[in-house]
C-alpha cells in the first residue's frame, strides 16, 4: 500500500514537471522507465576508450522510481535531465503503536546505494548528476543514525540540498540530491525540487553544446 502511495504521489509530482518544463524550455522531451545497462556501457565504452566496461545481461536494467527524463538535442541524442527515486524505511513507529517488539532497521537504503553507484556511473561522460531520492519514514528521524548511511552514498554532502552539477576540482564529488525526514514530502514539494534539478541540468547541456541543438520552436 504504501509502495503504490509513493508511485501515485511521485506521478503526480513528475506531470507537474513536464508541465512546467514544456511551458518554460522549448525544448523536445523524452521519458523512459528504465536504463538498460547495455547502453550506458555502449556510452561509456564511446567516452572512455582506454578503460574496459562489462555487463552480462542485455536484459539487466536500472529502474528508478520516476523512470529517467531526458531532453533530446537535434540529431536525437537523449540527454538525461532527471532521475528519481522513493525510499520509505521504517516501521518501528507502527510496531511500537501496536505493542510489538522493534525491528532491526530496514535495507532500502543499501538498495539505494547500488542503484546510485550505477547512475553517477553512467553519468561520467557529463559534468552533473541530475539524480534525486526522496525518504521518508522513522528510521530518518533527525535522531536516527540511519541519517549517516544516506550522507555516507550522498558523499558526506549536505541532505535535503539540490546538488545538480559537479563539485570541487576537476568536478570530483558527483553527489547528486538526496531529500530526507521522518515525514512523507508533499507531492508539490516534490514537483519542486524535481524542477530545480531538471532546470539546472537543463541549462548545463545548453552551456556545454549550445542552446541552439536543443530548441526545436
Amino acid at each position: 500500500m504504501t509502495s503504490k502511495k509513493q508511485e501515485t504521489d511521485l506521478g503526480v509530482a513528475l506531470k507537474n514537471v513536464v508541465d512546467r518544463l514544456s511551458e518554460n524550455f522549448k525544448v523536445r522531451l523524452e521519458h523512459t522507465a528504465q536504463w538498460k545497462l547495455v547502453d550506458i556501457v555502449s556510452l561509456l565504452r564511446s567516452s572512455f576508450t582506454d578503460i574496459e566496461f562489462y555487463y552480462h545481461f542485455d536484459t539487466s536494467a536500472m529502474k528508478p522510481d520516476g523512470g529517467i527524463l531526458s531532453i533530446l538535442d537535434s540529431e536525437g541524442t537523449a540527454r538525461p535531465i532527471l532521475i528519481t527515486e522513493v525510499k520509505n524505511q521504517g516501521t518501528n513507529d507502527l510496531r511500537t503503536a501496536e505493542g510489538k517488539p522493534r525491528q532491526a532497521k530496514g535495507n532500502a537504503i543499501e538498495r539505494l546505494g547500488k542503484n546510485v553507484i550505477g547512475f553517477r556511473t553512467a553519468m561520467m561522460n557529463e559534468s552533473i548528476v541530475p539524480f534525486i531520492c526522496f525518504g521518508y519514514g522513522c528510521d530518518f528521524a533527525d535522531e536516527s543514525s540511519i541519517l549517516d548511511r544516506v550522507s555516507t552514498i550522498a558523499m558526506f554532502g549536505p541532505l535535503n540540498t539540490i546538488n545538480v552539477v559537479n563539485q570541487g576540482e576537476s568536478g570530483l564529488f558527483n553527489r547528486g540530491s538526496f531529500f530526507f525526514r521522518e515525514t512523507p514530502l508533499t507531492v508539490q514539494e516534490m514537483a519542486n525540487s524535481m524542477y530545480e534539478v531538471a532546470s539546472r541540468a537543463i541549462y548545463y547541456y545548453f552551456a556545454r553544446y549550445g542552446e541552439d541543438k536543443f530548441l526545436f520552436s
